[in-house]
Order: structure tokens, then sequence, then C-alpha cells
């Protein structure tokens, strides 16, 4: 089978070798192929940019120590990635994406916003599975720790041999109907980890930004920069993806696809549709 392995904090990111490296050691026949930004995307959500503005460059990569088939950074979000390579400008279709490992959880509403999720999303838009992994970060933000502090020296192992099984086992027996499976690992060494959970995606993640506001630029009349503060830590519900992660579980979550729901408490936009549709 073929494997694409992706994230979106760029191709020379240690969660994407820790990841691409665990599913060069899959059992079976596989090939595994890294297709990732040639920068840093967080946030990118399933994004693919302007379509008809798009001039993407795409180059070979190196990750070092990494047995991969072949390397390739693309000047573009994940999802971008992904979706060239469900067009054929990678070879053979894929039977599997992969997307991680990202530094920080991805929970609660985040999982609008996530690049790495989003890259999984758009895998099973294309009619292929897709496995996000993330490892939570502990401190950021909190005590006025920095992002860079925070994920300093951090270790990837419990999450790539985490990624690692539930992957062996999809490659294993491979469902009919596309899955998008969200993997969310606490921030501990393996032997501290409690256990597993099927969660649901939570409100909101642990601790999240509670406010923005706009601070002048000097000597730039009219600019400014964008000011913002974290919220308080929130205690979460265990069954949640977030409160699981916090507890010390590793959460895992079958993202939904987007649908219609019935609505009677939005009547009027209906009504008002009749009216013009009927003049």
């Amino acid at each position: 089978m073929r494997i694409l392995v992706t994230n979106d904090d760029g191709v020379h990111a240690p969660g994407l070798r820790a990841l691409a490296n665990a599913m060069c050691e899959l059992a079976g026949d596989h090939e595994i192929v890294v297709v990732a930004p040639d920068s840093e995307y967080s946030g990118a959500g399933a994004s693919l940019g302007a379509l008809h503005e798009i001039r993407p460059v795409v180059r070979e990569a190196t990750i070092p120590d990494c047995p991969a088939s072949a390397i390739w950074s693309v000047s573009g979000p994940p999802a971008l990635c992904v979706m060239f390579a469900r067009l054929g400008a990678f070879g053979a279709p894929f039977d599997l994406i992969v997307a991680g490992i990202n530094p920080g959880a991805n929970v609660g509403r985040a999982v609008y916003h996530s690049g790495t999720v989003g890259a999984a999303l758009t895998a099973r838009n294309g009619r292929i599975s897709g496995v996000a992994v993330s490892r939570a970060v502990s401190g950021y933000g909190v005590e006025g720790q920095a992002w860079d502090e925070a994920i300093a020296g951090i270790s990837w192992d419990s999450a790539a041999r985490v990624g690692k099984v539930v992957v062996q086992a999809l490659l294993d027996d491979l469902p009919a109907e596309p899955v998008v499976v969200n993997i969310n690992v606490p921030d501990v060494a393996m032997d501290e980890i409690k256990g597993w959970r099927y969660t649901a995606v939570g409100h909101v993640p642990p601790r999240t930004v509670a406010e923005a506001a706009l601070v002048p630029i000097h000597g730039e009349d009219g600019a400014f920069r964008v000011e913002m503060g974290w919220g308080d830590k929130v205690e979460l519900d265990e069954w949640t993806d977030g409160g699981a992660v916090e507890a010390g579980y590793v959460a895992v979550t079958y993202l939904s696809r987007l649908g219609h729901e019935d609505r009677d408490d939005v009547a009027a936009a209906g009504k008002a549709l009749d009216e013009l549709l009927r003049s």
C-alpha cells in the first residue's frame, strides 16, 4: 500500500520526521512518501489557497535518516499537498494519508482550524482515509511560557508509537467507507499514559485565546498590530477530546462529515426566500 505522510509545520519539523520514520517501520509491504509544506502552515485548516492564482513550487527534499521512498516539499498548505497527491502528482494512488505529529493537541474547536486535521479531511474528500496525530504541549502561555520554550526538548516517541499502532490496524483492515481518525496523545511518557478513550469533540480546548485588541504601530497611521491575551485554563469533562488528553488518556475521535441539519428555529429565512422567489 502507498501511504502519504504530511504535516502543517513544514517538511523539516521534527514531528514529521518522527511520524515518517514510524510509518517506515510498519509491518507489510508499504511505500512511504512524504509530501509536506515547505514552511509553517499551522492554522491553515483544509485551505488550498486561491486556485486561480496558485503557482505552487514542488521540490525534492531531504529528512535526515528518513528511509521514505520519496520526500517532497510544496509551497502551499497541507491540504494542497494531499490534493496534488490525490490527483497523481506524486505517482500512483495513495491508500492512506497520515498527518502529524503536531505539537499541541488538536481538540475542541481547534479541529476546524488545524492544518493537520485539514489534511485528513481533504483526504476523505478524495475517498481516502486520513489519520491526524497530535501531541499535547503543556505550559504554553501559562506563567508567560513562550512556544519555543514549551516545545524545547519535546519527545515524539509516545505519539509516534500510538500513531503507528492505529495506522497498522487500519492498513490491516481498511474500512470500505473512508474515515478521519483524530488522535491526540497526552504530554507524558509512554509508560505514564493511563489508557485511551473514544471521545466527543469538545466545545473549547483546555486553554484558548480569550481577547484581542488593536495596538497602534508607531509611525504608521491607521496601522495596528493585534495583541491577543490568554484566557484561564478550562476544566473539561473527560468524555471530551481535550478533557481526556488533560487527564492523561489518548483521545481518539472519528470526525463526521459536514452535512445539512434540519432546524425549526430559523424558519424566517425560508419564508424570506419564498417571498423573494415568488415575486
